[in-house]
């Protein structure tokens, strides 16, 4: 794989929503506490204010994580960031270290400027062409560090229309779409469909194993790479590695790298 988002070093291990296990996801002191614990790289999400901003968060919705309810989008990037990023997030289900102090929603630019030199994978996560645009314009200038993917197959068809048509070079994930496409081709035996340099999926699926030394080799023929989500297990984690994935994301990074370093040494 040529594209200098995955670098030379395998696996490549992720901060799922940066460190989301131990402190509020999405947030910039999750994200600086996953590449602190030693994450090569920070999985993220991204959606557009009612102004026309890129935001850092999962949801369409603000309830599940923050102090407030209702639609991310009908809310402008002034009244989003008055909110608590951090008043949901609970370790034990009953205390909730992390109301009251400050914790707010990031925008892309912001995170890409305080974390210049690590890895993003984001997803957008509307059918937006606007959204689209709007983080083509904050990456542009730093497209080697960047992977795009989006769900939907209509959004990843439009990101890979506007990557084209602008000229631009991020890495490239695959939808929903693809990875069923690709599936079936190696199951055939068939050449996959070109579009996507990473797979990025569950261990399994609808109850069957969906990451398999098959599949592996079958990706890695064809020069794409898979990459595993969300993995916090730490025995589930050393059979990925085994079996030669090319990336895990964790909500606990720390551990993940922790298990990598000793099956690397094993």
């Amino acid at each position: 794989m040529a594209h200098p988002f995955f670098g030379s070093k395998r696996p490549l291990l992720f901060g799922h929503r940066g460190a989301s296990g131990e402190c509020p996801e999405n947030t910039l002191e999750s994200f600086e506490r996953a590449v602190a614990q030693g994450a090569m790289a920070i999985e993220t999400d991204v959606h557009l204010t009612r102004d026309g901003e890129v935001v850092v968060f999962h949801d369409a919705d603000l309830a599940r994580t923050t102090d407030a309810v209702g639609p991310l989008a009908e809310r402008s990037l002034t009244e989003l960031q008055q909110l608590d990023a951090g008043y949901r997030f609970s370790p034990d289900g009953e205390t909730f270290p992390f109301r009251g102090k400050g914790i707010r929603i990031p925008t892309l630019r912001e995170v890409l400027r305080a974390l210049p030199d690590v890895p993003f994978n984001i997803e957008i996560k509307a059918a937006s062409e606007p959204l689209i645009e709007a983080v083509l314009d904050r990456v542009a200038a730093c497209t080697d560090r960047i992977l795009l993917a989006a769900a939907e197959d209509p959004t990843m068809r439009a990101l890979r229309d506007a990557v084209v048509r602008r000229s631009l070079e991020p890495a490239l994930g695959a939808s929903v779409g693809d990875v069923l496409g690709f599936v079936r081709a190696a199951l055939a035996g068939e050449t996959p469909p070109a579009g996507p340099m990473a797979l990025q999926i569950p261990p399994s699926f609808g109850g069957q194993p969906l990451v398999t030394p098959e599949l592996i080799d079958f990706a890695h023929h064809h020069e794409v790479q898979v990459h595993v989500w969300t993995v916090n297990d730490s025995d589930e984690m050393l059979r990925l590695l085994a079996l030669g994935v090319d990336g895990l994301m964790s909500d606990f990074p720390g551990r993940l790298v922790g298990v990598a370093g000793s099956a690397a040494g094993a």
